[in-house]
């Protein structure tokens, strides 16, 4: 199993937002019951946000409700927490100002009940130079607040320039069958050269490659997949058709879309010249955890059945629209 900040990492992380957040949230203690599940199910990396949920009820806050019932999990879990973004505006902010306006709010938020092991921006800031951003997350590692630096959704070219500043300790990216993206565009690469295990967000490919998703209609209408371009018209239709095939592959060896998918992902750290990959899908109800901790193990002609479905299908549509979009690094 993976290592990260010298602890044992598996058989897989948790995405905070898809555990604690809906358009409609659930209510507290039925976040917290999932929490739990998920330590006790080995899953002890979680990753949330200072954004991920309403300013008076977002990941943070429910953190600091679950480390006062449960004081003693703090140092099980490995929690990597997204910030460095303006929340008025939801536009990155790397100044220094920006920065330190962030980290301590979300140190605030925490009041001292779990330490933040691994600190990430969110989104690249296009008007500050990384190496800015880095310098400052830096001295509250120095300082002993953070006990680490991530980065998130950012080219080969970033990851070049940021371990020349500070160490990194991991690089957050979406990554499912439906989202290889990292292997044409360096990223990976540059994570395996630096060894920098990847962060893979959205494994489950935001729900669809679960197959309970078969028009955009079974989406909330609040929901961002809603105005995503892969959840929508022709494009859902042409890439339901790869769910439908990995649905099929997955009843014959036995287990969900869901295990499968997780399982690939997992498999992907196996394959010579890749980073470690540690996936970190969301879930709302308790056995969804349970069901994303089995591992089901690829044999080798399995793994290659999975790459030529895969190499037959072009997915259509990115993977972000609008203002998301024009946050994305080239």
């Amino acid at each position: 199993m993976p290592q990260l900040l010298g602890k044992t990492i598996g058989p897989t992380g948790y995405g905070l937002m898809g555990l604690t957040w809906r358009p409609e949230p659930q209510e507290d203690e039925e976040s917290i019951r999932a929490m739990k599940a998920s330590l006790e199910a080995g899953c002890n990396f979680w990753n949330g946000g200072e954004f991920y949920g309403p300013p008076e009820r977002n990941s943070l806050q429910l953190l600091n409700k679950y480390f006062t019932k449960y004081p003693e999990d703090a140092e099980k879990v490995v929690l990597s927490i997204k910030g460095v973004i303006d929340i008025e505006k939801l536009r990155p902010d790397g100044s220094p100002e920006g920065v330190k306006k962030s980290v301590e709010r979300c140190l605030e938020l925490l009041d001292g009940k779990k330490k933040i092991d691994i600190f990430e921006p969110a989104r690249v800031d296009k008007n500050t130079p990384i190496e800015t951003t880095l310098k400052a997350l830096e001295e509250y590692v120095k300082a002993g607040k953070i006990g680490g630096i991530s980065l998130s959704e950012v080219s080969a070219n970033t990851i070049h320039r940021a371990v020349k500043v500070t160490k990194i300790v991991g690089c957050e990216v979406e990554l499912s069958l439906w989202a290889t993206d990292i292997f044409k565009n360096g990223v990976a690469a540059a994570c395996a050269e630096h060894g920098i295990p990847v962060i893979a967000y959205s494994p489950i490919g935001r729900g669809i490659l679960t197959g309970e998703i078969k028009k955009p209609e079974d989406i909330p209408k609040n929901d961002m997949r809603s105005h995503m371009p892969r959840f929508q018209g022709e494009n859902f239709e042409k890439n339901l058709e790869l769910v439908q095939r990995l649905e099929d592959f997955a009843k014959q060896r036995g287990c969900t879309p869901a295990q499968l998918a997780l399982s690939w992902v997992r498999h992907l750290s196996q394959k010579n010249g890749n980073p470690e990959i540690i996936p970190i899908p969301g879930a709302t109800k308790v056995e969804r955890i349970l069901e994303n901790a089995k591992d089901y193990p690829l044999s080798g002609e399995e793994s290659a059945t999975i790459d030529s479905i895969l190499q037959s299908f072009e997915v259509v549509g990115e993977r972000y629209g609008g203002p998301q979009a024009e946050l994305m690094e080239g």
